[in-house]
């Protein structure tokens, strides 16, 4: 497919079709005009990822069969590498390989990055391969101090990538964010509660 506009990886003639019955390609025109999507790893990208605790990684085989995969570690287990390439360590699971084996039939991929607390989501068209975990990229992967078994890494390479409105999506909070908010409103209760004590002691 001739792409004329970054979104075609996405917008293709039976998208656009069903955009223009469904009255929204107008629309889609002016952003397609006005520049389209973003191909390359922007600082504001960049920081996103870099703090993302999981990712969801879709593949297709040969027979057009898709398979989503979730992969997640601490914040920053998904690593930009330069402009055009995000990377992660493939920790051993289940072994079932199954992304392995389709991005081996075809390479092309896409990861959904999903910021419960931002309300923010990430689309990212590319191509995908596994490679060894040698020991000069598990030195820029892998997390420290990390407990999990590297099996092989994903370099994604970045075609296209767009970001989504919060609607629909729920806010959520990690554990311990939440307990922190927690510990903060018990340190400042614990505060209000001596000086009420001090003004007490000094009115009595």
């Amino acid at each position: 497919m001739t792409m004329r506009y970054a979104s075609d990886i996405a917008f293709t003639p039976a998208v656009k079709a069903i955009q223009a019955s469904k009255g929204s390609r107008r629309a889609y025109a002016h952003m397609e005009q006005a520049g389209s999507w973003e191909t390359t790893i922007t600082a504001e990208l960049k920081a996103f990822v870099e703090v993302q605790r999981s990712v969801f990684l879709a593949t297709v085989n040969g027979d057009g069969q898709p398979y989503i995969q979730h992969r997640g570690g601490p914040p920053g287990f998904l690593r930009v590498l330069d402009e055009h390439t995000l990377a992660f360590v493939d920790f051993s699971g289940n072994r079932q390989f199954i992304s392995t084996g389709n991005l081996q039939e075809n390479p092309k991929a896409h990861l959904f990055l999903i910021d419960y607390r931002q309300r923010k989501r990430v689309k990212v068209w590319g191509e995908a391969h596994m490679v060894a975990a040698t020991d000069d990229l598990l030195a820029q992967l892998m997390p420290p101090g990390y407990q999990a078994r590297p099996e092989q890494v994903l370099r994604f390479t970045v075609n296209a990538w767009d970001a989504n409105c919060p609607q629909h999506i729920p806010p959520r909070f990690e554990a311990e964010d939440v307990l922190a908010a927690l510990q903060d409103k018990d340190a400042r209760i614990a505060e209000l509660e001596a000086e009420l004590a001090r003004f007490r002691a000094a009115a009595g």
